[in-house]
């Protein structure tokens, strides 16, 4: 089907990811992934995998991306946050598709040889193989993880499999030989590409039956759902369009031109745009989901097929804080002022800090028993302060939080008042980096 599309292609060396929405694209005849920055729709990284790969997912939390390497026996995992194979897992024969459970434990390949083999993503290893028959394709996971759905374009069908029991439980007939399968975000409906038959079926979840058919263009392949469950995106491969599936009524409302042999569809966390990989023209589509028109064209690798886009978060700078309170009252009558909070109360004072140097602007709470006390800026100094309110209790545990942010991680420290022994306690151990006062028992600062 991709015959002639061979074109010798410079392999760029491998760019660490940054925060932001990519979209990775997997290049069956040059062997690797093209990393699509859908900020900018440039390739910023092309990472070597297996031999012919063609299906690609990403799991949820956006760590890592799993390849199908179709002329092999292998699926090639790459680290997000440095663009490099970190794994390569064994499967069945000439793996094709990929899918990620919602809570990213599970990979579910389909492999050529006739069965779908699950990979333990903690341990990259295959825990169970799924007997399916005729070669399956497609693979599709419900929202609640409970159900994968898998095309079998040689016997027409889409077997069910129970994830709990890694069985097959039923098998829907559907169009002549399906390819493409997704699942709307509420898990009601399965739409399924049928390339013999140049139609879409509808599969209600419940009764695991086809409840409508849908017409669209020629050899349709790829099928992806935007995040609201408003539309299907279908990549129709010998009409070089993409079909627009308006769910409510299952009635194709748009058709968008796109490049040469369109195999491959994705659609952006936030719906706004559709990734389509132009397998004759060595590109990928871009499509305004809001006018349904192409608005960039990105070229990639040696004949696209598989595209997967997720959100990918940048390592983020460690912090420190540490906390100390203070009391204005001094003599003989300071255990009682420290406990009940004296006439002058306590003034706790945080500092925040990142790889040593203080960290300004930066929002600080305090609280007591998860009730907020004040929240403070941190200074030029990385310092913030509040005052607490008198008549406090003997012993009373204060903390001061920063939430993180993008770039840098959260932080919290802790520290006790303690008056009911008579006395001063010693300073504890491993109080580094905070001040100890009389009467005061401290808890490290911790980091998160």
């Amino acid at each position: 089907m991709l015959a002639g599309l061979t074109v010798p292609l410079a392999v760029a060396t491998p760019a660490a990811a940054q925060t932001g929405t990519f979209a990775y694209v997997a290049n069956f005849f040059s062997d690797d992934v093209s990393v699509i920055d859908t900020a900018t729709n440039t390739v910023v990284a092309t990472v070597p995998v297996g031999d012919q790969p063609r299906g690609v997912a990403i799991t949820p939390d956006g760590t890592r991306v799993y390849v199908a390497n179709n002329n092999t026996t292998t699926v090639s995992v790459i680290d997000t946050a440095t663009n490099t194979v970190v794994a390569t897992v064994t499967v069945g024969a000439n793996p094709i598709g990929v899918a990620v459970t919602p809570d990213g434990t599970r990979a579910y390949v389909t492999s050529g040889s006739g069965g779908v083999s699950v990979i333990d993503t903690a341990t990259n290893t295959v825990v169970a193989t799924v007997p399916i028959g005729a070669a399956p394709v497609g693979v599709a996971i419900t929202p609640d993880g409970t159900r994968v759905y898998v095309t079998q374009p040689g016997d027409d069908g889409v077997p069910v499999i129970d994830t709990a029991t890694n069985t097959v439980i039923t098998t829907i007939p559907v169009g002549n030989a399906p390819l493409g399968v997704a699942i709307t975000p509420d898990g009601t409906r399965v739409y399924v590409a049928s390339v013999g038959s140049d139609s879409v079926s509808v599969i209600d979840t419940a009764t695991n039956t086809v409840v409508a058919t849908v017409p669209v263009g020629d050899f349709p392949q790829g099928v992806a759902v935007t995040p609201d469950g408003t539309r299907v995106y279908v990549a129709n491969f010998s009409s070089s369009s993409v079909s627009v599936i308006d769910t409510a009524t299952n009635t194709v409302v748009a058709t968008v031109p796109v490049g040469a042999n369109p195999l491959g569809v994705a659609v952006t966390p936030d719906g706004s745009r559709v990734y389509v990989t132009d397998a004759g023209l060595d590109n990928v589509s871009v499509i305004d989901t809001a006018t349904n028109t192409v608005i960039a064209t990105v070229p990639v690798g040696d004949g696209p097929e598989g595209v997967a886009i997720g959100t990918v978060a940048a390592e983020r700078t460690p912090t420190r804080l540490t906390l100390r309170a203070e009391k204005k009252k001094k003599g003989k009558d300071a255990v009682e002022a420290l406990g009940a909070g004296g006439r002058h109360g306590l003034t706790l004072q945080a500092k925040l800090t990142a790889e040593g140097r203080p960290l300004a602007g930066k929002p600080i709470d305090f609280t007591t028993d998860s009730v907020l006390l004040c929240t403070d800026t941190t200074d030029s100094r990385g310092k913030a302060t509040c005052k607490v309110p008198r008549k406090q209790d003997n012993d009373t545990c204060y903390t001061a939080t920063f939430a993180g942010d993008d770039t840098h991680e959260p932080a919290t420290a802790t520290v006790c008042t303690d008056h009911s022994r008579s006395g001063w306690p010693s300073e504890p151990e491993n109080s580094e980096g905070m001040s100890v006062i009389p009467g005061q028992a401290l808890t490290p600062a911790a980091r998160t």
